[in-house]
């Protein structure tokens, strides 16, 4: 049995399964129909968060926050949920329209991801948590020595290969907003790729805004 095979047969509620690979582009075709997975997705990148991070926190009780953050980053950054989604079959049941279809959209990291993230919410919806944290540890948590045995790439590290990579200098960042007293500050940081913007993140430090203006660049350029 494939693993797509093995992923449908874990639902009670196919309804809820077809409802999670359904792309927003496919809801604007077929109006009326059912609605697109971006509920789904919403819950799933929550019970997502919520597993890796109690996992690697049990798995690592001497690292540090910014190890477990980084470690984190690593397992379910986009281009790892769109690799995991491709292993599953994902990207082959997703509905898209004819446009998205077109585009390549079903190699698409970003819908991959998201769509992957809308299953896992469907799942938890329909088996509880226990069912959908198995799913996790087998699919994405495995994958956690592996990632460890080499240098881990925080969030900054890889939108600067990323940005490279397509020929633009590395990444600027500039604090744009601080406030707060000082003993707990909030910044506000923005990141730059060729004089333009491409995301913000907020921290309680530089370096925290920072990675988090890194995350959104990245999830909005990928």
């Amino acid at each position: 049995m494939t693993d797509a095979e093995k992923l449908t047969k874990l639902f009670k509620d196919q309804e809820l399964l077809e409802k999670s690979f359904t792309h927003k582009s496919w809801v604007n075709e077929n109006q009326n129909e059912r609605e697109s997975n971006e509920r789904l997705e919403f819950l799933g990148d929550a019970i997502l968060e919520f597993i890796v991070s109690k996992e690697i926190y049990l798995t690592f009780p001497k690292k540090e926050e910014g190890y477990l953050t980084t470690l984190r980053s690593n397992l379910v950054n986009t281009n790892n949920l769109a690799h995991l989604a491709e292993k599953l079959g994902i990207g082959e049941r997703i509905y898209l329209s004819r446009g998205e279809e077109e585009g390549g959209g079903r190699k698409n990291p970003s819908i991959l991801a998201d769509t992957l993230e809308a299953v896992i919410g469907a799942l938890f919806l329909d088996q509880g948590i226990d069912v959908t944290y198995k799913f996790v540890k087998k699919h994405l948590l495995s994958e956690v020595p592996e990632k460890i045995s080499k240098p881990l790439k925080d969030t900054k590290s890889r939108l600067q290969e990323y940005v490279q990579s397509r020929g633009h200098p590395a990444p600027i960042y500039k604090v744009i907003e601080t406030s707060g007293p000082d003993h707990s500050k909030k910044f506000i940081v923005e990141v730059l790729v060729s004089g333009k913007s491409k995301g913000q993140g907020t921290g309680k430090n530089k370096s925290s805004a920072a990675q988090a203006a890194a995350k959104n660049a990245l999830n909005d350029m990928l």
